[in-house]
């Protein structure tokens, strides 16, 4: 099972993104997710625990990297 934790790798170039198992949205924490008052820049690991997909209110568990 993929990490959720975001890659150690820094610079522009290592936007790693998250998409969701169930409906394909994508959490890109560069973004944040407005809908649920996340800032940009939070990264996956950093989302509250209750925080489920914008689209299909999916569990955190159903996301799985997507890559830069």
């Amino acid at each position: 099972m993929p990490s959720h934790d975001d890659t150690a790798a820094t610079g522009a170039a290592a936007r790693v993104r998250y998409e969701c198992g169930v409906c394909w949205a994508v959490y890109d924490p560069h973004l944040g997710d407005l809908q649920a008052q996340v800032a940009p820049g939070t990264t996956f690991a950093g989302l509250p625990a209750q925080w489920a997909c914008p689209n299909c209110d999916a569990p955190k568990a159903r996301f799985m990297v997507l890559g830069e």
